[in-house]
């Protein structure tokens, strides 16, 4: 059995099974797209919740892992070598699974780079602005007099959008037909978005055909359906 005593966070979070990858997270955009990724790959883990209202993400146990103090980190008790692995990111997360797992992220050179592609473009420009979006739409910040910093994550979520509706063209996914991570990493943020945030008219998603195509064919998966959920909100 592995031994993860050395990890001052599974003092915080203990380990029921400690064989498997334990995930530290919440069902945020950022979060579910590692409980999917490790739905849809089948690979064995144990799921704990860091609780934002009693400030988890600050104690020093969860800082131990990520010193970012963000969701969703992971201690993959059977990492490169055999020895433990700490990682936080979500998009280095998904990375890591696919090349353990040899699933979702093509070995073609050439598509693998591809695919990493849109999964940057996601990390760098969907989660940010659609992110700030929200924060101007649905909380505190809806509340400012000056309008213009949400017009500006308005006006940037529809160009991305756009980005997306083109590339969605023809294609049943991101690399066409091929899930991939990419999928994985772009397609939460778009529900939360239209759903959460409730800034589906805002954004212009009426006019977005393709992304309501794929956005209801991705949330149909099966192995999406249990992620979306995981952990469970309290």
């Amino acid at each position: 059995m592995a031994d993860l005593s050395a990890f001052p966070i599974t003092g915080k979070w203990p380990a029921q099974y400690p064989d498997r990858l334990q995930l530290y997270s919440l069902p945020t955009p950022n979060g579910v797209k590692v409980s999917i990724m490790l739905e849809e790959t089948g690979l064995p883990y144990e799921v704990h919740t860091v609780s934002f209202e009693r400030n988890e993400q600050l104690s020093p146990e969860f800082l131990s892992l990520n010193p970012n103090n963000k969701i969703p980190a992971i201690l993959d008790p059977n990492g490169p070598g055999g020895k433990p692995l700490a990682l936080f990111e979500s998009g280095a997360i998904l990375i890591y699974v696919a090349e353990k797992t040899g699933k979702l992220l093509p070995a073609d050179p050439a598509r693998r780079y591809e695919t990493l592609q849109w999964l940057m473009f996601q990390m760098g420009g969907i989660g940010p602005m659609f992110g700030q979006l929200g924060f101007f739409h649905k909380f505190a910040g809806k509340d400012y007099e000056d309008k213009r910093p949400c017009d500006r994550y308005v006006a940037e979520s529809r160009r991305l959008l756009g980005v997306l509706e083109g590339r969605m063209a023809g294609r049943q996914w991101i690399m066409g037909d091929e899930y991939t991570i990419a999928d994985i990493a772009i397609w939460p943020w778009v529900r939360n978005l239209v759903d959460y945030y409730g800034a589906g008219e805002l954004v212009g998603f009426a006019d977005c055909p393709n992304l309501q195509r794929v956005l209801t064919a991705f949330v149909a998966r099966p192995a999406v359906a249990r992620g979306l959920a995981i952990p469970p909100r309290a």
